[in-house]
């Protein structure tokens, strides 16, 4: 139960914030998502003492909150999500999609809540250990000693593909001079220029090549530091595929554990599918060849150090029986049908129906598994001999870290076959959700075969890492809801068996129905005839944008050769005028918009689905949405048709459960591009028929903004 302390509390910074910045006007919505985020954590079950077990939760302090745009959701989730933070003794972690939401909260949002409400709170951002670089290998690598094996590196574990360039060189020199005059922090986000990504890996570690507390730089090491400093703070800003990291090691691992954690997920409906991406698994067969080959050479190094040839004897037996084994899938899978490349079919895929091994694979696929797993485990019996002896022997440590560094490299890439096979040979629960596993085949210098498996939903690892763990969740989004309620989400996330999850739809502040129009013309062509259909857009588009007033128009489409064919077939006064998406970077683009405005001239942006969500271009920036397709994502990749032919067998539909809601949600997304303050005004265009003569089109209708219709 909200306290009247906690009450309180919240409603005095949310005056001081009314009171200390001109012109802030208090809103109904933001208000009501404070006193809604309130109730939620004040429910959080706590056990009475450390020895009882955590209490089971049902959803009692989760809460699902669709926040249109101008809600003002970060400024009410830091300030209600704080406040209950300190109240009940937990730490506030806030996990955003993109990079561009972290660096707002981190470095306007939360100085924002800090400076105008009085709420004493600190903060950091948390990074995966891959963005900092790790201090002993970049003095290893530029210390005058180790310029002979910087220069004659060893091929078996370097990472770059060819020998280092001069500037290459000069580049980790000039970084280690940064670093060691602290004029540079570690993290790779701060470095002023773009640094090569094989070039970075080679100076950042894993947490197996990492020696921990063993590091001569420990005190230095910019990873540590940062880790350090979440200890301290009050919330702390993360993205999703740190927070799913986290839950994937159990939960506490990274981050505070999810039982002493309040939660705000933003942007909240990416998270379903980056749990998929998080919780799935691929190798490449040629590149696993390639390191066990070479495997061999390092376990007798190990040997030599740590005396213990038994263990070194036995990863070499496990690394052989993979050799072999693959070897026999190099014979296997040549004669796949499947797997025939055709001019049509340049990487052909074989998909494991309903994610079954066939059953000529059983063995195989078994025999895989264990060799992988027993490779992890006799790579792991080495790391820790190592570890030990190499407290026992003071002497030659800088060898002993070499070798550390390189079995850590090799069990990580031991740990990502393993993980592959452990899903490729799994066998799910009758009734649960198939996986997703398949093949595909690709051919470079040689022809090469990937390994892949997914779950198809991550609901359930959600459900179990996650919700019933958490002491408390908000989830929250502008655009949550598909065909005017939650019901997908919840199911994407597994929230729907967590049977007391509240949800809430906030009311926009905008006024649609004045500030807005959507037009539906007339068009005669059928987007499933793309060659009419794209005719008719390079007609039509003319009529729609007058390119003589100095106004912006966003066009959308779902498919590149669409636009790309339309953005040829206009009047060559429009071309002057377009800027096109994938034809320059994404802020060049934005800033040719903007001076086209600024010199009063139209300007007209083509864009696909990713600038259909998260693009801000208020005002006269853009006045019209067009939109030259409704937003469908066929079941064209193998997780997704694993999902449909799943909800088929089970006698539902999946292109009215599934594909539907989810275009429902793209629509709204692309939609929200128009209105984005209260000032705003402009026109939406759809140039899909669909919309009016499919039996889907009034509900796709009736989800949107209540603009008026022309």
């Amino acid at each position: 139960m909200l306290t009247d302390i906690e009450k309180n509390a919240i409603k005095d910074y949310y005056q001081n914030i009314a009171k200390n910045l001109t012109g802030f006007k208090p809103r109904q919505a933001q208000r009501q998502m404070i006193a809604a985020l309130a109730n939620a954590f004040s429910l959080t079950l706590t056990k009475s003492d450390e020895h009882e077990e955590e209490p089971k939760r049902e959803g009692e302090s989760l809460i699902v909150i669709e926040g249109p745009t101008g809600v003002g959701k970060s400024l009410a989730y830091l300030l209600a999500g704080s406040v209950m933070a300190k109240t009940h003794g937990k730490k506030l972690i806030i996990s955003s999609a993109t990079i561009a939401l972290q660096e707002q909260l981190v470095y306007r949002d939360l100085p924002f809540v800090v400076e105008k409400s009085g709420l004493q709170i600190n903060y950091a951002l948390a990074k995966g250990r891959s963005r900092y670089l790790c201090p002993y290998r970049l003095y290893q690598l530029t210390h005058e000693t180790a310029q002979d094996d910087l220069l004659g590196f060893d091929a078996s574990f370097a990472v770059w593909d060819k020998k280092p360039k001069p500037e290459e060189i000069s580049l980790l020199r000039e970084i280690a001079d940064e670093f060691s005059a602290r004029r540079f922090n570690g993290d790779k986000d701060s470095w002023p220029q773009t640094i090569d990504e094989a070039l970075w890996f080679r100076l950042t570690n894993d947490r197996h090549g990492c020696l921990k507390a063993a590091c001569p730089n420990r005190a230095e090491c910019p990873f540590y530091l940062a880790r350090d400093l979440l200890e301290t703070v009050d919330v702390i800003v993360v993205n999703h595929d740190l927070l799913l990291a986290d839950i994937s090691m159990g939960g506490g691992v990274i981050l505070t554990e999810p039982a002493n954690s309040f939660y705000c997920i933003d942007e909240a409906h990416r998270l379903p599918k980056k749990a998929i991406d998080q919780f799935a698994a691929e190798h490449s067969l040629s590149q696993a060849q390639w390191f066990l080959e070479k495997l061999p050479n390092l376990t007798d190094q190990v040997a030599a150090l740590t005396d213990k040839p038994d263990l070194a004897n036995l990863a070499d037996e496990a690394s052989a029986a993979l050799i072999e084994v693959f070897a026999e899938w190099l014979w296997v899978l040549n004669d796949v049908p499947e797997l025939s490349m055709t001019n049509d079919n340049m990487e052909p895929v074989w998909l494991w129906e309903d994610g079954q091994i066939p059953e000529a694979l059983q063995v195989i696929t078994t025999n895989t598994a264990i060799a992988a797993r027993m490779l992890v485990k006799h790579l792991h019996a080495l790391n820790d001999s190592l570890g030990n002896s190499r407290k026992d022997k003071n002497t030659e440590n800088a060898l002993f870290d070499r070798i550390s560094s390189e079995l850590g490299f090799s069990i990580a890439k031991a740990e990502q076959i393993n993980s592959v096979w452990d899903l490729l040979e799994e066998s799910v629960k009758e009734g649960a959700p198939p996986l997703a596993k398949w093949i595909s085949r690709r051919q470079a210098d040689k022809t090469d075969y990937i390994f892949q498996a997914s779950p198809i939903s991550a609901a359930s690892a959600l459900s179990h890492g996650l919700w019933q763990k958490a002491a408390g969740v908000l989830l929250t989004s502008a655009t949550l809801q598909s065909l005017g309620n939650f019901d997908l989400f919840l199911r994407q996330t597994g929230l729907s068996w967590m049977p007391k999850t509240a949800t809430l739809a906030l009311e926009s502040p905008f006024n649609f129905a004045e500030q807005g129009e959507l037009y539906l013309p007339a068009i005669m062509a059928s987007p499933k005839d793309s060659q009419a259909h794209t005719a008719q857009i390079i007609e039509w588009l003319p009529k729609l944008i007058d390119i003589q007033e100095a106004v912006g128009t966003l066009v959308l489409f779902s498919s590149r050769k669409q636009m790309q064919d339309v953005s040829a077939g206009l009047p060559a006064n429009y071309i002057e005028r377009l800027l096109v998406q994938g034809e320059m970077a994404k802020s060049a683009l934005l800033r040719m918009h903007y001076d086209a405005l600024d010199r009063q001239q139209s300007s007209i942006i083509f864009g696909l689905d990713s600038f259909a969500e998260g693009l801000d271009l208020p005002g006269i920036a853009c006045v019209h949405v067009i939109i030259a397709k409704l937003p469908f994502s066929m079941p064209d990749n193998p997780v997704d048709k694993t999902m449909s032919r799943w909800i088929e067998q089970k006698g539902g539909n999946p292109f009215l459960e599934i594909t539907v809601p989810e275009t429902s949600m793209k629509l709204i997304q692309a939609v929200g591009r128009l209105i984005r303050t209260e000032s705003d005004y402009g026109r939406v265009t759809i140039l899909d028929n669909r919309i009016k003569t499919a039996s889907y089109g009034k509900k796709l209708l009736a989800s949107l903004p209540p603009f008026k219709r022309l």
